[in-house]
């Protein structure tokens, strides 16, 4: 008997065309033969039951579609049903009834017949069909062993069930017999199986369903016996350690546990903590007191503990607020960097003032070697504070910032509190080296943890993973380094303050090199009581020809190489260190060899369709030569040398603004279908940026005019289709590139006035520096014209800086001191 609590349920037999009240069934099939109790409590299934009661008790048992439906539609009943006959009724004190039906024999509903109380269906008798061969026969020995099978794994199906199957000899009550102690089977795969006819396919569909429960019920069995025998060897290995825990109880070991756990009371007393952490420290301690001392979590309990204990929570360093000793070392670290000094000092006196304030976040962008990871120690020092660095190139993973959870094994605060813990004061100079080389990938993005750190607004409450505590950044005093500003996140680019490091000049690199690199060489090769002397020549020298950088370490490395020269010929001489050495500019290549570069240098004679640019790298200035070629042609217009598509579409802009001034450069109206136009740049590097324009429209005007461009000219600027030159970056940089160039002549925007302030004096008394506002000013002073005014006569003369001699003046002179200014609205 197979028993079943629903809500409304009944069953019966039927002949061809009879008409039977229906009981719809919820998450039930009833097959034929099959005794079945249900519990009925909707109000037309009762009715139903007491109209089959007053008949010949027989009822028509369907399930419904979804059994969720309290009150069933025709469409929400299946078809297929089976006629059953009440074998006992019985009406509980809820109102509920209880019946006991027994499935006779498989029928279809044919039509519903109205009726307002309960469902009445006109029903057809389903005629099987029998047939017996070996086919059925082998069949059937199949499915009884396949359901033996599944007997064995299945537990809750009672063993004499298998006696029972085993008697069978009908292939269809084997089917149905079967399929009703398969439990797990949906409702859908039931109702297919009542619904299919033929008792071989019936089987074969039986043994289809019996084999994928079989095998789910031997992975659980798999999962039983894994988990079995994981429990016994947590039973095992508890017991073991109750065991030792007995022996070192003996031992006297356990003492040890508690004077560890009352030397980490102490520490919790004396230790000046936040209220948050004092509390989360003492139910950890609580905790632990609790615990077995080898377990695995006490282990993990005590390592939190001792992470909060050790950090400087409110341990900091007393600061240094003597500007003038910290200008005097800082000055002593470095040479130049007026911006960033000025930056630190003003910090510090703002800081004596207020005795509180928000550590600034700073970030020093520039090329590689110029300083900036010595100048945040110099900054540290200056300012008494302690320092720590953190390099986050490469870092990938958010919880190298945030730290994991302690969830995980093995889990580890991040990087940014074991730095502090590593220190010991809340205070330091934290270097972020490396900012703009983090990336990131499914572990998270460490620029996004970084808000957090380098906000003043946020990081008063820096939440770590590990801790889950909040703890206080706004006294770290935050230095970030990069050498481009566009790799990092403009989000993050907001919360910092941007100081830039240019690259040094050519007497700054001497200057750095006399003061700083040639000591500190001298005295790592064992020189410093050797009378060695390099001439600044030679510094010169190896600056010009075996360094090519916007910094110095190489060039530290060069004078490095010299001086370990010099010590092999000390040794070699017996070790007398009473000699003179001295390295003058034609020794450099006996010792350092062949050089390595031969600088950038104009052109020795004036060249058509040559033309000098500039540009501006990580390495800093560097000349750009640009060549135009004009070719018999069909107008094809050819741009080469590893360009963007920014210095591409320049190009193309020039070429639009030559065919714009045709009449004036003295060309024919339609000389750009006759001809082929190359622009290439000989440079194997890569090139990008809106500066080259003027450039590639002056090679090309010089070619196509057949006028040589001047040798001692170098420019740089973009092109507008009206011939506009519009600003441009990097002047200093490339400035400093014509200067050691050997250039005399500098064409630059007119809007980039402003940035001559920050040119060393040194370079522009040997500059004369143009500025241009429209391109036919630039072909007036590049091309080697005999008479220059006679080009583009209406257009006004550009301004010009040179010698630093003070020549005209205009209203806007005074924008740059000491300027040297010529251009329209003059004043005398």
């Amino acid at each position: 008997m197979f028993f079943h609590k629903n809500d409304n349920d009944s069953g019966g037999r039927a002949g061809k065309g009879r008409t039977l009240p229906l009981l719809p069934l919820r998450d039930i099939i009833v097959f034929p033969h099959m005794v079945v109790p249900l519990f009925v409590g909707r109000e037309k299934s009762i009715n139903a039951l007491e109209e089959a009661m007053s008949q010949d008790k027989e009822i028509l048992l369907a399930a419904q579609k979804k059994a969720k439906t309290n009150d069933p539609t025709p469409d929400d009943i299946f078809q297929m049903g089976t006629v059953g006959v009440i074998i006992q009724l019985l009406r509980l004190p809820d109102g509920t009834v209880k019946v006991l039906v027994e499935g006779k024999r498989r029928c279809r509903i044919e039509r519903f017949v109205p009726h307002e109380d309960f469902f009445l269906c006109e029903v057809q008798a389903v005629d099987e069909v029998s047939s017996s061969s070996v086919e059925i026969e082998a069949l059937m020995r199949s499915v009884q062993s396949t359901f033996e099978t599944y007997v064995k794994l299945n537990k809750r199906i009672a063993p004499e069930m298998l006696m029972q199957v085993q008697t069978i000899d009908d292939p269809a009550r084997l089917a149905d017999t079967i399929v009703v102690h398969l439990t797990a089977v949906k409702l859908h795969d039931k109702q297919d199986i009542l619904e299919t006819t033929d008792p071989a396919k019936r089987l074969e569909r039986l043994f289809e369903l019996m084999n994928a429960e079989i095998e789910i019920l031997q992975v659980e069995k798999k999962i039983r016996s894994r988990v079995k025998k994981q429990m016994e060897k947590t039973q095992k290995e508890y017991y073991l350690n109750e065991q030792m825990q007995a022996i070192q109880k003996e031992l006297g070991e356990r003492d040890e546990f508690k004077s560890e756990i009352q030397e980490l009371e102490d520490r919790i007393k004396s230790k000046q903590l936040t209220e948050e952490a004092d509390d989360r420290i003492k139910k950890e301690l609580r905790k632990l007191k609790m615990m077995q001392p080898m377990s695995a979590e006490a282990t993990v309990v005590r390592n939190y503990i001792d992470w909060i204990l050790n950090l400087p929570w409110f341990d900091v360093t007393e600061e240094n607020y003597d500007i003038d000793l910290a200008e005097r070392i800082l000055d002593e670290d470095h040479y130049g960097l007026k911006k960033v000094k000025e930056r630190i000092l003003e910090y510090l006196a703002v800081q004596a003032l207020v005795k509180k304030l928000k550590g600034p976040v700073l970030c020093l962008v520039g090329p590689p070697g110029v300083g900036k990871t010595s100048l945040a120690r110099s900054i540290a020092r200056a300012t008494g504070r302690e320092f720590v660095r953190l390099s986050l190139g490469g870092v990938r993973d958010e919880a190298e910032i945030r730290g994991h959870r302690r969830t995980y094994i093995g889990a580890l605060p991040g990087r940014i509190i074991q730095s502090l813990r590593k220190t010991g004061a809340n205070n330091p100079v934290f270097l972020l080296d490396e900012v703009d080389k983090m990336s990131s990938d499914f572990r998270g993005d460490p620029a996004s943890a970084l808000l957090e750190v380098l906000d003043p607004e946020q990081n008063t409450q820096f939440n770590d993973h590990y801790l889950d505590l909040d703890y206080d950044l706004s006294d770290v005093m935050f230095i970030t380094t990069a050498n481009t500003l566009g790799d990092i996140p403009l989000p993050l680019r907001d919360r910092m303050e941007i100081l830039e490091l240019s690259g040094y000049t050519e007497f700054e690199k001497l200057n750095i090199a006399v003061r700083y690199l040639v000591p500190r060489q001298q005295k790592e090769a064992g020189l410093h009581e050797v009378d060695l002397e390099i001439t600044e020549n030679a510094i010169r020298t190896v600056i010009h020809h075996y360094t090519m950088e916007s910094g110095v370490r190489n060039l530290e490395r060069e004078i490095g190489s010299l001086c370990r020269k010099v010590a092999r010929q000390v040794v070699k001489e017996g070790g007398d260190k009473t000699a003179s050495y001295r390295i003058a500019a034609a020794d450099v290549p006996r010792y350092l060899g062949v050089p390595k570069y031969q600088g950038n240098k104009a052109g020795e004679t004036d060249a058509i369709g040559r033309t000098h640019g500039l540009a501006a790298t990580v390495f800093g200035g560097t000349l750009l030569d640009c060549e135009a070629a004009i070719v018999p042609g069909k107008g094809k217009q050819l741009i080469t040398g590893r360009l963007s598509e920014g210095m591409k579409e320049s190009a193309q802009a020039a070429i639009t603004y030559i065919r714009s001034r045709h009449a004036e450069l003295g060309l024919e109206e339609d000389f750009h279908e006759k001809v082929d136009v190359h622009v290439h740049f000989p440079d194997y590097y890569p090139k990008d940026g809106p500066s080259a324009g003027i450039t590639m429209a002056t090679s090309i005007a010089s070619a196509l005019m057949r006028i040589p461009v001047r040798k001692n000219v170098a420019m740089t600027g973009e092109i507008t289709l009206r011939g506009q030159v519009m600003p441009i970056g990097g002047l200093k940089e490339k400035t400093l590139a014509a200067h050691r160039a050997g250039i005399d002549t500098l064409l630059i925007p007119k809007e980039n006035r402003k940035d001559l302030r920050e040119i060393p004096k040194r370079v522009l008394k040997g500059l004369r520096v143009v500025l241009v506002e429209h391109m036919d000013q630039v072909l007036r002073e590049a091309l080697a014209l005999n008479d220059p005014d006679a080009l583009f006569s209406r257009r006004p003369r550009p301004m010009e800086y040179q010698g630093g001699k003070l020549v005209t003046f205009d209203d806007e002179a005074s924008a740059v001191p000491q300027a040297t200014v010529e251009g329209p609205g003059a004043q005398q």
